[in-house]
């Protein structure tokens, strides 16, 4: 896979930097489109597949399952998995397909995951944890391998849990975390609402900076935009958006200026979808259905005068057969912008 001299820069980013400012990893939305899409707003932020499992990676269609585009980079594989030697063969085929992170996904509660004995049931076993790390690592070679965790689970105390796994890991020698600074229960609430209900908890992480000062600390979690994420910063070594990246993806847009110093990819969010438009053609070409790919963009134009238009035109017209891109140039006639328009992209 032949990547453009400056994604190349951008991927060789030293870790610490881009660790900065990162997309969270999310089931059914961040996708090899949604990825491409969130690059037409941001080029610096790190990016994060969806969660796969080491089984899936091993033994499934792996064009399918962990196919993307250069333009994506820098992006990140996330595993599940609780076998050392499956999870150093899956992160031995992520690296060989050219990501640029691998990263443990020690944070997910959902029940099918618990069943398949990974996700955030295993912050009640630190030291498989750390045995995960070290197989991944020596699968991945020169490819950073880091971990995403809850600060505990169920009845675990938090600051015992959170310390217990990033020392367990780091004496394997782990020194990424990206923490959502809640607990998970296991039992009793769902996915949805172990993202909203167990009370979040920022100054452990920040502590957990504090006194390994060696780690780089991510802080995940409840941060509600960019301007709550950089104010709860602080020491730490970088700040992760999820759901409200994707709800509200015009957020990307200050990334680049405000965390990077860099210019946006696109000034606005119009050009951003114009330059969208290529890669849409690209995938229609392919069979990929319209909806696949407009389905990411949904929130884009959210608060503006026509943002509903916006959504209902992509809504209805995305999922007929044989829409092409003439749906999203309509789109955004919508909210005013002339289709026949079209902005170039500008890099940073």
């Amino acid at each position: 896979m032949r990547v453009p001299k400056l994604l190349r820069v951008l991927e060789n980013m030293p870790e610490n930097n881009r660790m900065r400012f990162s997309v969270a990893p999310m089931m059914d939305w961040t996708d090899r489109h949604c990825r491409a899409f969130h690059r037409q707003l941001t080029r610096r932020a790190l990016l994060y597949t969806e969660m796969l499992t080491a089984d899936a990676v091993i033994h499934g269609d792996r064009h399918r399952l962990l196919g993307y585009d250069p333009i994506e980079h820098p992006v990140a594989l996330q595993l599940g998995g609780s076998d050392p030697a499956k999870m150093r063969e899956a992160a031995a085929i992520g690296a060989a397909f050219g990501y640029d992170e691998i990263n443990l996904n020690i944070g997910c509660p959902s029940d099918r995951v618990q069943s398949g004995r990974f996700g955030a049931c295993l912050m009640l076993e630190p030291d498989l944890v750390a045995s995960l790390w070290s197989a991944a690592k020596e699968g991945a070679g020169d490819v950073p391998v880091t971990i995403k965790s809850r600060i505990g689970v169920d009845e675990q105390a938090p600051r015992e849990a959170l310390f217990a796994l990033a020392d367990a890991c780091a004496q394997a020698g782990c020194t990424t975390f990206i923490v959502h600074a809640r607990k998970a229960w296991l039992a009793g609430l769902s996915p949805k609402q172990n993202r909203d209900i167990p009370p979040l908890d920022y100054d452990l992480v920040h502590a957990l900076k504090r006194e390994r000062p060696a780690l780089a600390v991510v802080l995940n979690g409840g941060l509600r935009d960019l301007d709550h994420a950089l104010a709860e910063q602080g020491a730490l070594d970088g700040v992760m958006l999820g759901r409200v990246a994707y709800q509200n993806p015009a957020i990307l847009l200050e990334v680049d200026p405000r965390v990077f110093a860099a210019r946006a990819p696109n000034p606005d969010r119009a050009a951003a979808v114009e330059a969208y438009l290529p890669y849409v053609e690209a995938m229609l070409a392919r069979g990929v259905p319209l909806h696949a790919m407009t389905r990411h963009m949904l929130g884009l134009f959210n608060g503006l005068p026509g943002g509903r238009r916006w959504r209902r035109t992509l809504s209805e017209r995305a999922v007929k057969p044989n829409a092409g891109v003439e749906v999203i140039q309509d789109a955004l006639g919508a909210v005013g912008v002339d289709p026949a328009l079209s902005a170039a992209t500008v890099l940073a």
